[in-house]
């Protein structure tokens, strides 16, 4: 066996195993059915009415890249709903997004904006939610487009634990870790309005 083979032969191993832990291990192992069990997330009531959301964006190196605030305002006729979401960073930046949900009877959620390219897609199963979608990163961010897998987790006092990777060519570029709760008296809410 050659040199060269034997190193063809170890990077396709480890290729393949990297491959491996990251559709059996990693986040992208998550199903909406591991979630069947604890609190019933119901998009209708959790993201409805004043919101909250305060979050972190890391980039590829895993570093804190940048910090968010975010008013969102969520309502609901029947299973078609809109969130409203407005983005204040760090950066002293600001950015809009304006969500059309639809929730099916089986639990499937779609779901389209602006920014969104083609459909967002996804399901509520037990206490998570999961949504995939193409998104346009906004010009000063380079505009790129890049692949979201979204998953929010409900808690037992109704808080949403989101956390979100952002893929460009199926590798990781960000992640995104943010909880969203209702707005009521948040000192939070109160900080962005300002």
């Amino acid at each position: 066996m050659t040199f060269a083979f034997a190193f063809a032969l170890g990077a396709a191993f480890v290729a393949i195993l990297v491959l491996a832990r990251s559709r059996l291990a990693g986040f992208a192992a998550q199903r909406p059915q591991d979630y069947a069990a604890g609190p019933a997330l119901d998009p209708t009531r959790h993201l409805a009415g004043p919101l909250v959301m305060e979050g972190m964006l890391y980039g590829p190196t895993g570093r804190v890249v940048s910090r968010f605030v975010a008013l969102a305002q969520g309502t609901w006729q029947g299973d078609r709903g809109t969130l409203t979401e407005e983005f204040t960073y760090d950066s002293g930046a600001r950015q809009s997004r304006a969500w059309s949900l639809t929730l099916g009877p089986d639990g499937t959620l779609t779901g389209t904006a602006p920014d969104i390219l083609g459909t967002a897609t996804g399901r509520v199963t037990g206490s998570a939610l999961m949504l995939r979608y193409r998104i346009r990163l906004e010009p000063q961010a380079g505009g790129h487009v890049l692949s979201v897998t979204d998953w929010m987790y409900l808690l037992d006092n109704g808080t949403l634990m989101n956390r979100s990777e952002f893929r460009k060519f199926g590798i990781k570029v960000a992640e995104l870790v943010a909880t969203i709760r209702p707005a009521a008296d948040s000192a939070a809410a109160r900080m962005a309005a300002e």
